[in-house]
């Protein structure tokens, strides 16, 4: 999978989406040019996120979109996802890495230059950074802002997806402030047209 070329990317996380529309969520995505889709299921059984995967990974594949599963290796391995996402208190990316299958790339949450350089380090094959701004969806990190940025992207040589707040009113400031990809959650599951929104932004992406 090349990472590099990926610019947009949208997660489908439970908390805002029923499990029921998974599928056509996704395909209103891919409809919309979002490159890599994560499936984030917090406080379901490891037995439904892997029927859940299942089922999603076979809409994905129609249109050769990886699918990352968050928190469970394991999971995607039995689901043949492409990708795993973990947490900086989760297991350590070479355990990940063993359980999901050498076949699947794996991404880190980082909430700081030190943290993303430490990623790096340990093997991350991308990075997610954020949160940039207050979000719902992790209330317990505080926003860090875009000063940090570019100099991320200076010094971390691994795909850079900035993460937390983001959405069509915003990003051209974080664009403007060093960002070349992008994770967008609640201002894409929330749009009236999923599809047409995520077009927007990556029409945004796409002209810098």
């Amino acid at each position: 999978m090349d990472l590099d070329r990926c610019r947009l990317y949208g997660i489908l996380d439970l908390g805002y989406v029923d499990a029921i529309d998974c599928e056509r969520v996704a395909t209103a995505m891919m409809d919309g040019g979002v490159d890599l889709i994560q499936l984030r299921a917090k406080g379901k059984s490891p037995d439904e996120i892997t029927e859940l995967a299942q089922r999603l990974h076979v809409v994905t594949c129609r249109r050769a979109i990886p699918l990352v599963i968050n928190d469970h290796p394991e999971i995607a391995q039995v689901a043949g996802a492409e990708g795993v996402h973990l947490g900086q208190d989760d297991i350590s990316i070479s355990e990940a890495r063993a359980r999901a299958g050498d076949g699947a790339f794996i991404g880190k949450s980082t909430h700081s230059l030190s943290q993303a350089e430490a990623a790096v380090v340990e093997g991350a094959d991308y990075i997610g950074f954020g949160p940039l701004f207050t979000t719902s969806t992790k209330p317990d990190y505080a926003p860090i802002g875009l000063a940090e940025i570019r100099s991320v992207h200076e010094a971390v040589p691994r795909p850079i997806f900035c993460i937390g707040g983001i959405n069509l009113e915003n990003l051209a400031a974080v664009i403007a402030a060093g960002a070349r990809r992008v994770v967008i959650v609640s201002g894409l599951l929330r749009a009236g047209d999923i599809a047409s929104y995520a077009r927007a932004a990556r029409d945004l992406l796409d002209a810098t």
